[in-house]
């Protein structure tokens, strides 16, 4: 009996860690990412790709950039490039997005709103 136990605790102890290794969001991928400024002094429009792995947001040439996506399509991230910072949140729903986004260009604060594709 002790045997059967052993063996089924390691069973579903490997199966929890195989299925934990394979998890992906459903939002795994490639985004196009387009962010307008309604206020403030920052440029009018910026544009740039994330990936998605596992919920988590990267951006290969941004060292300060971070960013997650809940199960549930809700999504934060911040990034931080020379003087400009900027940190938003929205929802990501099948294969687009929209949210608000609110940051500064030197001294001077703006804010607006991002919407993304799926490529």
């Amino acid at each position: 009996m002790k045997k059967y136990l052993l063996s089924t605790a390691i069973s579903c102890a490997t199966l929890l860690l195989a299925t934990t290794a394979n998890a992906h969001s459903s939002y795994d991928g490639s985004w196009s990412l387009v962010f307008v400024t309604q206020r403030g002094v920052c440029d009018s429009t910026y544009n740039f790709s994330v990936n998605i792995n596992d919920g988590v947001l990267t951006h290969p040439n941004l060292v300060k950039f971070s960013g997650r996506v809940a199960k549930s399509g809700v999504v934060r991230a911040s990034v931080t490039v020379q003087d400009k910072y900027a940190s938003g949140s929205g929802t990501l729903t099948g294969d687009s997005g929209r949210g608000m986004w609110s940051g500064r260009a030197g001294s001077g604060r703006c804010s607006g709103y991002w919407t993304a594709q799926r490529n």
